[in-house]
């Protein structure tokens, strides 16, 4: 990943500032070595579940580029690389859907009441601006691969820059390999400070710090490297985004070379800083699947499930060694001088000779049979499905599920993704519509305002999100019907404009749908709006009782 940072950001450090350089390197070496005891847990769950990762995660005992490391050779049963892919692409489809929209700003508290229309109508204007640069943009292809790390390791890494003036999306998303980056966790919970090594050839280097080439130490190694025809020379770089210390509330961006990076003699602190910036919002999204007390990096259901999964790798390498066996056979000969055993081949139209008189070639009778495999086979992945949700977000089996199923259905995920829900909503979906914001506000594709929930409050409206509101629906309008059953007095306790307004933003309807009070509204029996609402309050009813009998 190729971080291009903001002219409004970057800058050369003061380099009247000692020590600075090696106080970094030192907090980096020592969130580096606690990470040393997950990278084991890591490289055995790629292993079993996606091989195709596991160069990325190689990175951090090579410490370099791990482009060709082959993966797989010991995977036997592909259950877990299965389930893991479709837990990923269920986690891209529920909560932030490639070509719908998942999030919405409302008007916050402070916002008077007469202008709460005028403000949702720009507010839902900016969501649909930022909505189409998500579209435009690599964000549900990189996404999907943090969502891949996420299943498989438990933590993911998302880079969210500014794109270059001129390419049709403003935002350029990155999904950084494990290997790469180093976390601490913050006093608020958050993995807020990320380091990340990268090596960068002299060009890269370059082209991202034009104000190295004049270092004396750049110049040598560019020569050295012209003479030696090595232009592929690497030159190792450490990102740091530290959060600044409180009364402050952004992150400050650090750019230096790792200590020996350079080669050839020592490099003094101010050429080893390469970039100094500041960000309101973190450019590098760090998030979990759930955490342990006390760790700083998170547990994947593939961790839960890590025992089943090398177990049923185990049988199915046994009952392939079985079947091998049940082709080929087992066979025994008579030492006789004239049969050499180990110049015999058992192909088709071979002719063995053997003297007159010896049995020769006589197979040998298996002591039994490996047929109880399967059942323990069978029993080993449908745990290991059900400890990655396979069994509840897979497709659909029948070809027609009743409404009740349905809901069943949809209960049941939203229970189990309640708690990582929770979790990525803090972590990764509300610092990414953040940090998006914070880039369309800069560059003014969108008005600015607040995202503090008192000016703007920021709403998700993902599928997984859905599905937890419409339990809150579902109990208005069971009471909105036991209310009609009451009789007409008891109707005149409910406030319709209120219900309706609440029903529209529960269930994430356009703001500019929705009346708000003290808008003029046309009066008349005419009026479609009334004639809407009348048709509403003779529904609530029925709509009432099909999801109370649903429930």
């Amino acid at each position: 990943m190729r971080t291009a940072i903001h002219p409004a950001d970057a800058g050369r450090y003061d380099t009247g500032e000692t020590g600075m350089v090696a106080a970094l390197r030192r907090r980096f070496a020592r969130a580096k070595a606690q990470r040393s005891g997950w990278e084991a847990l890591w490289h055995d769950c790629y292993d079993y579940a996606l091989p195709a990762r596991r160069n990325g995660v190689a990175m951090a005992a090579t410490g370099g580029a791990s482009g060709g490391l082959r993966g797989g050779e010991k995977l036997f049963d592909g259950t877990a690389c299965d389930a893991a892919d479709q837990l990923a692409a269920a986690l891209l489809a529920q909560l932030t859907p490639p070509w719908s929209r998942w999030f919405g700003f409302r008007p916050g508290r402070d916002v008077p009441e007469a202008q709460r229309g005028a403000v949702a109508a720009e507010l839902d204007a900016a969501a649909e601006i930022l909505q189409a640069q998500f579209e435009r943009s690599n964000l549900a292809v990189e996404l999907h691969q943090n969502f891949l790390d996420l299943v498989v390791a438990g933590t993911a890494c998302l880079a969210c820059e500014e794109a270059p003036l001129g390419e049709p999306s403003a935002l350029r998303f990155t999904a950084m390999p494990l290997g790469e980056v180093v976390l601490e966790e913050g006093a608020g919970g958050r993995l807020d400070t990320v380091f990340r090594r990268q090596d960068l050839t002299l060009e890269q280097l370059a082209q991202r710090y034009p104000a190295v080439t004049q270092a004396a130490w750049f110049a040598e190694r560019r020569r050295r490297a012209t003479q030696s025809d090595d232009d592929a020379t690497r030159i190792a770089v450490l990102d740091c985004v530290l959060p600044e210390a409180a009364p402050a509330s952004g992150y400050s961006y650090i750019a230096l070379l790792e200590d020996g990076a350079a080669g050839h003699g020592p490099v003094q602190d101010s050429d080893a800083v390469l970039a100094r910036g500041r960000f309101d919002q973190t450019p590098f999204i760090a998030f979990r699947w759930l955490k342990a007390p006390g760790e700083a990096y998170g547990r994947s259901p593939v961790m839960k499930a890590l025992p089943d999964i090398k177990t049923a790798n185990k049988v199915v390498e046994l009952v392939l060694k079985n079947a091998s066996i049940a082709v080929t056979g087992i066979w025994q000969a008579d030492d006789d001088g004239v049969l050499n055993p180990a110049n015999v081949k058992l192909v088709p139209g071979a002719i063995i000779p053997k003297a007159v008189g010896s049995s020769g070639l006589t197979p040998l009778a298996a002591p039994g049979r490996f047929d109880i495999s399967q059942l323990v086979l069978d029993d080993l992945r449908a745990r290991i499905r059900h400890a990655l949700l396979g069994d509840t977000l897979g497709q659909i089996d029948a070809p027609r599920m009743t409404a009740t199923e349905v809901l069943e259905r949809s209960a049941e995920m939203a229970r189990l993704l309640g708690a990582t829900f929770g979790r990525l909503q803090s972590e990764l979906l509300d610092p990414l519509i953040r940090r998006a914001v914070a880039i369309l506000q800069r560059r003014g594709e969108i008005p600015r305002f607040a995202l503090d929930g008192r000016e703007v409050v920021l709403v998700q409206q993902s599928p997984l999100a859905r599905l937890q509101a419409q339990g809150d629906v579902q109990g208005t309008l069971t009471w909105l019907g036991q209310v009609q059953a009451l009789g007409p007095q008891a109707m005149q306790a409910v406030d319709v404009l209120a219900v309706a307004r609440w029903l529209g933003r529960t269930l994430g309807v356009p703001g500019e749908f929705l009346v708000e009070p003290g808008e003029a509204m046309p009066q008349g029996a005419g009026n479609p709006v009334q004639q809407m609402l009348q048709q509403l309050q003779g529904a609530i009813g029925p709509a009432a009782a099909q999801m109370g009998e649903a429930a």
